[in-house]
């Protein structure tokens, strides 16, 4: 899907990702639109899947889950069935908080969110090397994390 966007769209857009919470009325202010106007094209952004969503972000510390992990899978045969198969699996699991399948030497990247080292092990063990598509595994500790929640807004001369 590819909806061109106009300078306002991208206004919009750049508004949004910057605060979700922004009430229509003030937005349509920032981006010189009627508040009916601004509405409309906020619905049309969302219909076209330009917005994927709206969340709330928690932190992870607050549900008591205070160590987080990367752990990379490398698939058996990286077959399209066993790749929707694991992927499915993955997105089951409630400490699963991203899933990336990537090119490489592995085939997933897996961010998760436990309570503590025995919680991961258990999980590792429990959901990842009991899979028949898991051909090898590797856990990494995540130090620190931080999400950059904006993309780069195009200018006019690069669209």
């Amino acid at each position: 899907m590819k909806m061109p966007l106009d300078q306002i769209d991208l206004a919009i857009v750049e508004n949004l990702q910057k605060n979700a919470r922004l009430s229509n009325k003030e937005l349509a202010h920032r981006v010189q639109l009627s508040p009916s106007s601004c509405l409309e094209r906020v619905r049309r952004l969302i219909t076209a899947g330009v917005f994927r969503g709206f969340h709330a972000e928690v932190a992870p510390e607050a549900l008591g889950l205070t160590l987080q992990a990367m752990i990379t899978v490398r698939l058996q045969r990286h077959s399209r069935r066993q790749v929707i198969a694991f992927r499915a699996h993955l997105l089951t699991l409630p400490e699963v908080m991203a899933v990336y399948h990537v090119g490489g030497s592995s085939d997933f990247f897996v961010h998760v969110a436990v309570r503590d080292s025995n919680h991961l092990r258990d999980l590792a063990l429990d959901s990842f090397t009991t899979r028949p598509e898991v051909g090898q595994m590797e856990t990494h500790f995540v130090f620190e994390f931080t999400r950059s929640m904006t993309l780069p807004i195009p200018s006019e001369g690069s669209r």
